[in-house]
């Protein structure tokens, strides 16, 4: 578990929380419960009744969902510093995905009873947290687009380049995307097998697109994978 000063530098890290003026952020750690969740460990299911939010301090979450034959989807991945499990717990409705721990997580907890009084009294947070649902509509138009208009090399070459975008950090043969990828993890973002992922990340190798280690990719010619995800 965090101590009080950890909690508070997390929060400050955090998007919703940001620039909070002293007195405001002392208030949401007086509001907050912390829990530490194990990689693998269910956080919630679809469904489940919602009464709170939760703010990833460290590690990160995977969002998903499952179709009745059991074919799952990363719907996407929280890291520190982003929120998770809003839309449930300011509507009040049951959870419309699964939430996993796809690392050793440490989570602030924070009960809808408590944060819905304090975030309709404080309006730059209220903006913020608008901010947040806004962000989550588009992310679900992109991969509904995704869906629609490319073929697999189109949607796993759009989601290397997002990663690199997002988590990437120069390298002597290219950008190197910072966090291990599963290639079983991968196949539920782009809606594919493992065996099809691990097919094609083959062919980008031998082609001199991307390098591959221990779990971590390197893209090492981005223009080619660029031109897989037009759609024009």
């Amino acid at each position: 578990m965090l101590n009080h000063a950890a909690q508070r530098h997390a929060l400050l890290n955090c998007t919703l929380f940001t620039a909070m003026r002293p007195e405001d952020l002392n208030g949401i750690l007086s509001l907050i419960s912390e829990r530490s969740v194990r990689r693998g460990q269910t956080i919630f299911q679809k469904g489940d009744i919602a009464s709170s939010m939760m703010a990833v301090l460290k590690g990160s979450v995977r969002i998903s969902t499952s179709s009745p034959d059991g074919k799952e989807v990363t719907l996407n991945t929280i890291r520190a510093g982003e929120v998770f499990g809003e839309i449930a717990m300011l509507d009040g409705r049951p959870r419309s995905a699964d939430a996993t721990a796809a690392e050793d997580c440490d989570l602030a907890v924070i009960d809808r009873r408590h944060f819905l009084p304090f975030l309709l009294s404080n309006q730059d947070l209220l903006l913020r947290m608008l901010a947040v649902l806004c962000q989550r509509v588009r992310e679900t138009s992109r991969a509904l687009e995704d869906l629609a208009m490319l073929d697999l090399p189109g949607r796993l070459a759009r989601l290397l380049l997002r990663l690199a975008d997002d988590h990437g950090s120069p390298a002597p043969d290219g950008i190197r995307i910072e966090f291990k990828l599963s290639q079983r993890d991968i196949g539920t973002r782009v809606a594919s097998t493992r065996e099809s992922v691990n097919k094609q990340l083959q062919v980008w190798r031998d082609a001199g697109w991307l390098s591959l280690n221990q779990g971590y990719i390197t893209l090492r010619r981005t223009e080619p994978l660029r031109r897989l995800c037009q759609t024009d």
